[in-house]
């Protein structure tokens, strides 16, 4: 009875957390993912890049529109903090909590539907992991067991004992091996098949928080509370480097797509981007002034979402090391497009999250428009262009302007910030583009 009532006392608290922090943000200019009532525990991007879930301590996990930063749908239900989350496929999605708990969710558009209840641990889960094909959910929890599960059924395959509390859970060797880490310092290699050990990999000094495979699997990343991350090759178990930069415990990395560049985050707010071929750090970013729990990397390998304390979700273009921010317009600047009869005015408003119209009003993650036709690109002064502008030789004009959002940012300028915001309709995008021309031109 005493456990129940405390549950409940839980549950209230945090929906008192996320009421205060809805009402907060009434008549403020809301920038980055804002919903939490409590830290941000775990990112996840969806395999198409355009949703991002994230799971937080006031025991929900928000589904999340990467491009506007806006949230589409909240997946309640557990009895715990949300510890881990993870895409199994683009509408499908996997939780994890201090519950006991990991659940399969289904969206349906953007509205979740519960698939399936996964059952049997008897401790906290702390780790999470589907395997490529996205047809086995693996889970680790402190009870000191991983546990394997079928994808679509939500059954049961698999239980494998381990002789610590596990963290972090990742398919390694195309799928065949489970990396296992946990409060000792020492990484376990499992058969997926057998639940037979397959070896270990030791170098860390202390407990793993967790495990990330690169592509292919045969190699395998790991952060740790020593500080350090730790890269391994699978096959021949050997520790390939060791990345040191951090000043406390690191809680989280992640891989870019091309294998070649990781990303790691902890306790002192820092977004550590490293080079795994020289094993220097290409940029440090302070991202937050509170502990950073989670990260995740857009699949195209160009932004980075981190998860914090301060209960937010924030966007990093990984080259220039910009905040990417759907924020309000500045108080004090017109908003012409929120009355325009124009039809274009409707699909600008996407465009206002990120740039102002007059360099005067502000300044954004994106560039002012003001006299944008005719304009070299990469010209305006004191902007922190991208590679992918810097020192460009072509003007904006309604062609260019077109291409950029008919094939979509990440095609027509790859490395740019801009996220995805392709418009797919030809009439609609000659729509924008007058409505761009009429509104940004010179007085």
């Amino acid at each position: 009875m005493i456990a129940q009532n405390t549950q409940m006392m839980g549950r209230f608290r945090n929906v008192f957390l996320i009421l205060v922090a809805s009402l907060a943000l009434v008549g403020t200019p809301r920038a980055d993912m804002i919903g939490h009532g409590g830290m941000v525990r775990a990112v996840a991007f969806s395999p198409d890049g355009r949703r991002v879930l994230t799971g937080s301590f006031d025991f929900s996990a928000i589904l999340w529109d990467f491009e506007e930063q806006r949230q589409l749908a909240r997946l309640d239900g557990h009895n715990g903090p949300v510890t881990a989350v993870a895409f199994a496929s683009d509408d499908r999605a996997v939780t994890a909590s201090d519950d006991q708990m990991v659940r399969i969710w289904r969206f349906s558009g953007n509205k979740p539907t519960l698939l399936h209840r996964l059952e049997g641990h008897t401790h906290k889960v702390m780790g999470l992991a589907v395997s490529a094909d996205g047809k086995i959910i693996a889970s680790g929890g402190w009870d000191k067991t991983v546990r394997l599960w079928d994808a679509e059924t939500g059954k049961p395959i698999r239980t494998i004992n381990v002789k610590t509390p596990v963290n972090a859970v990742a398919f390694v060797n195309a799928g065949k091996w489970l990396a296992v880490g946990g409060h000792d310092n020492t990484i376990r290699l499992l058969d997926v098949d057998t639940g037979l050990s397959r070896g270990t990999l030791s170098g860390h000094k202390m407990g793993i928080t967790r495990l990330r495979a690169a592509p292919g699997g045969m190699r395998l990343i790991s952060a740790s509370i020593d500080k350090s991350v730790r890269v391994w090759d699978v096959a021949n178990l050997k520790l390939i480097q060791t990345l040191e930069r951090h000043e406390s415990q690191v809680f989280d990395v992640d891989i870019l797509a091309d294998g070649r560049s990781a990303v790691s985050v902890g306790r002192d707010g820092n977004l550590v981007r490293w080079n795994l071929q020289t094993g220097k750090i290409d940029r440090t970013i302070k991202a937050h002034d509170k502990i950073i729990w989670g990260v995740a990397v857009s699949p195209d390998g160009r932004f980075a979402v981190t998860g914090s304390s301060d209960e937010t979700g924030r966007v990093w273009h990984l080259a220039s090391g910009d905040r990417i921010g759907a924020e309000a317009p500045p108080v004090g600047e017109p908003q012409p497009w929120m009355k325009s009869q124009h039809p274009g005015a409707e699909l600008y408003r996407k465009c206002a999250r990120c740039h102002v119209l007059d360099a005067a009003s502000g300044r954004r993650s994106g560039p002012p428009l003001r006299g944008l036709f005719g304009r070299r690109a990469g010209s305006v002064a004191g902007y922190n262009y991208s590679e992918a502008l810097n020192g460009a030789r072509f003007d904006w004009n309604d062609e260019t302007i077109f291409k950029l959002f008919d094939l979509g940012p990440d095609k027509f300028l790859p490395g740019t910030k801009m996220p995805l915001q392709r418009v797919g309709d030809p009439k609609r995008l000659v729509q924008l583009v007058d409505y761009l021309k009429q509104l940004t031109a010179l007085p």
